[in-house]
């Protein structure tokens, strides 16, 4: 090891990533069974991101004709690319439209789904690789038990620091994960656990994209660019490329110090698997997890008012302090991302058409002046139950509430929804439609013979955990 970390102590959060990641046994079928419906909901999410072309044209080797023999495979695509690339562009699909998986937290919401392209992609690699050498190939397990961690660091993280708060996007705790987890796959040492994660923690990415007038279309690939680095540095990890053991806790020039206002980073709650098994799943529409619950109050209304949107006197919107800071937004949209993260904008999409979907954030259905009428009759304020049911970590509420008001004094009532149907509290509603989005998504790229091997092999949790993740994913394949 390199003389920069001899007799350093280490920054006590590195080695409990590090301790989780290398020793924690995953007990139980709850959130092996959650992993299973997260990984359908993301190859959903991928599939779909496929029918639209400023996401495809992000799509294959970084270079024509680049491929790789043992690499991995890129769901709905014929690509077959080296782990860090493959890794970017199943990330780019998954959260491309912004549909897939969210864990709440206080400071920092996360997308934990941003790491099956990761795991996804060295998990392939790696099963290609052995069976190519006559040993045996990785099974499925290894991909949902690196997602069960991976989601429970990211989340677990968010809790405990800040970044929005510092201008640092989300995903580079998606970063942090997928470095840990993919040194582990690929066969990494404690220690080499320990110097990816350190090497992880060097780089941030603004996250400017994502608010106001700023907000554009790299929030589609963030969560891929952060991940594809993340396999990059856990191989060079494994070349025993050395760690910084104070990246975190250095006096001057620290992580905790640059970023976080002096604060150096820890640990929290204990790391295990609560949140996979209760993570958020967007399951009626793709837009940002504050407005989901809205969502759900529009389409209840959709047929009171369809008949109606000339009477519309007032449209009041009710929610928490988090969703007015984040898509509570007024004036022009200048794109279909500034689109998708604007309350008002979606609400009144759901109200006139009865639902949302990706293509509702384009210029031709943004054109229609009845959406610009509408939102400029809503209100928003916060109710402060709201806002602390949202902030309880017990309850993780996500509330909302639409009231319309109509010219002749009547109104249709406040109705609300404090839970979305993605909320863990719902699964028994909500699983079903994410099995349902699933099959439909596959439906979307896929003959009927490959739907139905897929979609049967999905079906079964027993069978999948212990299928070959090459033979998984080459069913995917165009």
């Amino acid at each position: 090891m390199s003389a920069i970390t001899v007799n350093l102590p280490t920054d006590p959060l590195l080695l409990d990533i590090a301790d989780y990641v290398d020793g924690y046994v995953v007990a139980g079928d709850a959130a092996y069974n959650m992993a299973r419906h997260c990984l359908m909901d993301s190859l959903a999410c991928a599939l779909e991101a496929l029918d639209h072309a400023d996401c495809v044209a992000l799509l294959g080797p970084l270079l024509p004709g680049a491929g790789c023999t043992a690499g991995a495979r890129v769901p709905g695509t014929a690509f077959l690319l080296d782990p860090v690339t493959a890794a970017f562009n199943i990330a780019c699909m998954v959260r491309w439209l912004d549909y897939s998986d969210t864990w709440v937290a206080s400071p920092t919401t996360t997308h934990p789904s941003d790491d099956v392209g990761a795991i996804l992609a060295v998990a392939d690699h790696l099963s290609r690789a052995a069976v190519a050498a006559g040993k045996p190939p990785l099974t499925l397990k290894s991909v949902l038990e690196g997602m069960i961690k991976a989601h429970e660091i990211q989340g677990r993280l968010g809790a405990e620091i800040a970044l929005t708060e510092h201008g640092i996007d989300n995903v580079f705790l998606a970063k942090i994960a997928c470095a840990a987890v993919v040194t582990k796959m690929f066969g990494g040492s404690h220690a080499q656990i320990v110097n990816a994660l350190a090497l992880a923690f060097f780089d941030v990415s603004l996250c400017v994209h994502r608010y106001g007038s700023n907000t554009g279309p790299r929030k589609g690939w963030a969560g891929a660019d952060a991940v594809a680095q993340a396999v990059r540095l856990a191989l060079m990890a494994l070349r025993n490329e050395p760690g910084y053991p104070q990246v975190l806790s250095h006096p001057q020039w620290g992580f905790g110090k640059t970023f976080l206002g002096g604060k150096t980073p820890q640990r929290g709650d204990a790391f295990g698997t609560m949140v996979m098994e209760n993570v958020f799943f967007k399951l009626l529409c793709p837009v940002v997890i504050h407005a989901q619950s809205a969502i759900e109050c529009a389409l209840q209304l959709h047929p009171l008012v369809q008949a109606r949107l000339d009477d519309i006197a007032q449209i009041r919107l009710v929610t928490h302090k988090e969703t007015m800071r984040r898509i509570d937004k007024r004036g022009p949209l200048r794109n279909a991302a500034d689109r998708d993260h604007c309350l008002q904008y979606a609400v009144a999409v759901a109200l006139l058409h009865g639902r949302l979907t990706a293509h509702d954030y384009g210029d031709d259905i943004a054109a229609d002046p009845r959406i610009d009428r509408l939102r400029a009759l809503m209100t928003v304020r916060e109710d402060p139950r709201y806002t602390a049911g949202y902030l309880d970590t017990t309850r993780r509420t996500n509330a909302n509430a639409i009231e319309l008001c109509f010219k002749d004094g009547s109104s249709s009532g406040l109705v609300e929804f404090e839970y979305p149907v993605g909320h863990s509290s719902r699964r028994k509603e909500g699983l079903p439609l994410l099995i349902a989005k699933f099959e439909r998504n596959v439906a979307r790229k896929f003959p009927p013979a490959q739907q139905c091997a897929i979609t049967t092999l999905c079906l079964d949790h027993t069978r999948l955990i212990n299928t070959p993740v090459h033979e998984f994913t080459d069913l995917f394949a165009l």
